[in-house]
């Protein structure tokens, strides 16, 4: 006798009662660029219906994350000036920690994640300091901290290193700790890959390398046993959630770390993965919101427990109206 599966296919109704993986808005976080200046919401071309945003205009950007159900951003900066070793970076007045003090009396329950990294802020592009033409780890990794305290000093709840520095995690762990800030945590991008992915990303944040590449310290595309090593010694270290970036191409990468970890993942759907689907929807090749939801499921299903998404507020209202 075979079994009828489709029994439990027959309407909407009973498909919903046995959906094994459900999306909902507090899944997602929503990425945001914030620049110096006044009156700015400049489109980002590479990323439609993503923009620069100056503070001033921040309040229309919250209001439609906190309306959309969101429960968390996370903050990228461009600041007007850079250098070799990113001063803005952890400037107690840099454009991040502005941007933090803005939103948290905005909006005090949003969750607020700053990304840490030195590439926005360099003058080179790279996400460390260059000693003898290099990105010398143990030096970055005294920059990377101050970032991170700089951020939290300033508000911020969580702090997320994407620089792919080996010991970042516990040099913050320990700057951050030093300074009476050991309820805040720490979200690593343990998993980070050196994506061809990445590229609208970099225009958004004005953060191409400026020579080389990024292959020496982001994680060869090739491999999965590594990226076990690097979330291993991340979590050892103090992360408190562990990150694969990007999403789409590596959800056998979050379905392993799924299956040997305990901690919660996130998965960052990035730049990348959105420009695709948004340029085959303006073809008409495809329905953007049944192409978007059906990816964002897909990470959720193979483990990822929060989503780093420039849907989020689309993705959210579309789950309310459906």
């Amino acid at each position: 006798m075979f079994r009828r599966h489709r029994r439990l296919r027959e309407n909407a109704t009973i498909r919903s009662l046995v959906r094994e993986t459900v999306l909902n808005s507090q899944d997602f976080i929503y990425p945001l660029f914030v620049v110096e200046g006044e009156k700015i919401k400049r489109e980002i071309s590479s990323l439609p219906n993503n923009y620069h945003w100056s503070l001033d205009r921040i309040p229309e950007l919250i209001k439609d994350v906190t309306e959309a159900g969101v429960k968390g951003v996370m903050i990228f900066g461009i600041p007007d000036h850079k250098d070799e070793v990113g001063h803005s970076a952890y400037d107690e007045n840099g454009i991040v920690q502005k941007a933090v003090r803005v939103i948290k009396k905005l909006a005090p329950e949003l969750w607020i994640i700053t990304d840490v990294c030195m590439c926005e802020y360099t003058s080179h592009g790279h996400c460390g300091i260059i000693v003898d033409k290099k990105v010398d780890n143990d030096e970055t990794l005294k920059y990377i901290s101050l970032t991170a305290l700089s951020h939290v000093k300033a508000g911020a709840d969580m702090v997320a290193p994407s620089d792919m520095m080996d010991g970042r995690v516990q040099a913050i762990r320990k700057k951050l700790d030093e300074n009476g800030y050991k309820d805040v945590g720490i979200m690593a991008y343990s998993a980070k890959y050196s994506s061809a992915f990445y590229g609208p990303f970099r225009e958004a944040a004005d953060s191409a390398p400026q020579f080389g590449d990024r292959k020496g310290y982001q994680m060869d595309p090739a491999n999965i046993r590594e990226a076990m090593l690097e979330i291993e010694d991340d979590i050892s270290e103090g992360a408190d959630i562990i990150m694969v970036k990007p999403a789409i191409s590596y959800l056998d990468v979050i379905r392993w770390a799924r299956d040997k970890f305990n901690h919660p993942i996130a998965a960052y759907s990035v730049s990348g993965e959105f420009a695709m689907v948004k340029a085959a929807a303006s073809l008409g090749v495809i329905d953007e919101k049944l192409i978007a939801l059906e990816m964002l499921t897909s990470i959720k299903r193979a483990g990822a427990d929060i989503i780093i998404t420039y849907y989020a507020i689309d993705a959210a209202r579309w789950l309310t109206q459906s």
